[in-house]
């Protein structure tokens, strides 16, 4: 079925007027009689009754209408589902706890009006969501890009955007608990414990932590849950764990967490946000520069990255 054919056909409906509606569509009337006489032999019905001062619908007219104006609204939702700067932006933050997340929250509260898609692949690999971006799928994600030292496949870019600092989570009883800051060397004699980590990504960068400084950071055995890791750290006397400057964890105020900054260098978890090069959603042209400035405003030179993100 003609689109506009239908689109003419409602508007000489709305006006009465075979002339008005075609000064509004921006065609001329016999444009405006000619897509309604092609309509008419489509269905194989009378549309419209002329009369002196304008048309009627005719009972097959009054038929149509109702269909017509949602096949025109049909045809609006797959428009703005597909036209970029009408479609949401669709953005893999990977975790809602950690930065990226922040950030997208941050750059979302500098632009209220903006469309945005929100989803977590925390269960999907680098290589996954980098398959994902490549089909269109998804406008970006965050990735640390450890496995492929920070390339990309063709037709993909990326750039580093966030340096998630470290801090030290303990209970009131660890023996840090009222440290202010704490260096990697004071850690090498207390365990960290980062249960339920299945990401080759973050374990990866782990497992190059420890080795740099000599640390016991154990990413092995089951994850029951944030609320659980937390309840088990805030009763122990021994068992820390690392969380990122830019994640956001809740716990009750009786479990008296610490957040201890962890300097002298500080490590990092480096993540860049990988696109596609002929993506053209304004909106995330407007997300990547609020990215590359923020990063350019907060990099620091007091921290450590494994050599593959140097």
């Amino acid at each position: 079925m003609d689109l506009e054919a239908v689109r003419t056909f409602v508007a000489i409906t709305d006006t009465g007027q075979f002339q008005t509606a075609a000064d509004d569509l921006g065609i001329t009337q016999q444009g405006a009689s000619r897509r309604v006489a092609g309509l008419e032999r489509e269905l194989g019905v009378k549309l419209f009754t002329r009369l002196a001062r304008g048309v009627r619908l005719t009972v097959d007219g009054h038929a149509l209408l109702p269909h017509a104006r949602e096949l025109l609204r049909a045809a609006e939702r797959v428009t703005t589902a597909v036209t970029p700067g009408r479609r949401a932006l669709r953005i893999d933050v990977v975790n809602r706890r950690i930065a990226p997340s922040g950030l997208l929250h941050a750059f979302y509260q500098q632009q209220p009006g903006i469309e945005l898609d929100v989803v977590a692949l925390s269960h999907g690999d680098a290589a996954s969501a980098l398959a994902e971006i490549s089909a269109g799928t998804l406008d970006a994600t965050f990735r640390s890009l450890r496995a492929s030292a920070r390339t990309v496949p063709r037709g993909l870019r990326s750039s580093r955007v966030i340096d998630d600092r470290h801090e030290v989570l303990v209970g009131p009883r660890h023996p840090l608990a009222n440290a202010k800051t704490v260096t990697l060397a004071e850690l090498t004699g207390h365990p960290i414990w980062m249960p339920g980590m299945a990401d080759a990504e973050p374990i990866g960068y782990y497992d190059d932590l420890a080795q740099a400084f000599g640390l016991t950071i154990d990413t092995i055995g089951p994850s029951f849950g944030v609320e659980a890791l937390l309840a088990e750290i805030a009763d122990s006397t021994r068992l820390a764990t690392f969380v990122g400057e830019g994640s956001r964890y809740l716990w009750p105020e009786t479990y008296d967490l610490r957040r201890i900054p962890v300097v002298d260098p500080t490590p990092v978890y480096p993540q860049s946000v990988i696109w596609r090069a002929d993506n053209t959603h304004p909106v995330l042209a407007s997300f990547l520069k609020y990215l590359f400035t923020r990063y350019k405003e907060t990099s620091r030179d007091d921290v450590w990255v494994p050599d593959w993100a140097r």
